[in-house]
């Protein structure tokens, strides 16, 4: 009993990421971020009337909304989610210095030479 054996030909064929609903998913993905954006941009605007009792805390408040804002758009416009280590690292290294920048903003409110 002897098979045919398949075509050569069927298994040299790449895969096609370009199919209607591989594209389909991702602009539902890019849509739904989209949307996600909007609204976080909204809960900004509304908040900015809210007074949380002191103006820093008020920019904490800001600046929480716009890391997890800048975050999205860092893992799914710029495709962070699926890179390699390197990328990670490199990422890690730019937010401790966004912290430590944040830090000197800090020590610049509470400089007591100035005051």
């Amino acid at each position: 009993m002897s098979e045919a054996p398949e075509s050569p030909a069927a298994e040299t064929l790449p895969h096609d990421d370009h199919t209607a609903e591989h594209v389909a998913a991702h602009v539902r993905k890019y849509v739904m971020v989209g949307v996600t954006l909007l609204t976080f941009t909204a809960i900004t605007v509304a908040l900015s009337y809210v007074n949380f009792g002191t103006m820093k805390a008020n920019i904490a408040v800001a600046l929480l909304v716009a890391t997890f804002k800048a975050g999205l758009v860092a893992a799914i416009f710029m495709h962070l989610s699926a890179e390699k280590r390197l990328i990670y690292r490199i990422l890690i290294f730019t937010g401790f210095f966004v912290l430590g920048l944040f830090w000197l903003t800090y020590l610049a409110w509470y400089n007591p030479i100035v005051r």
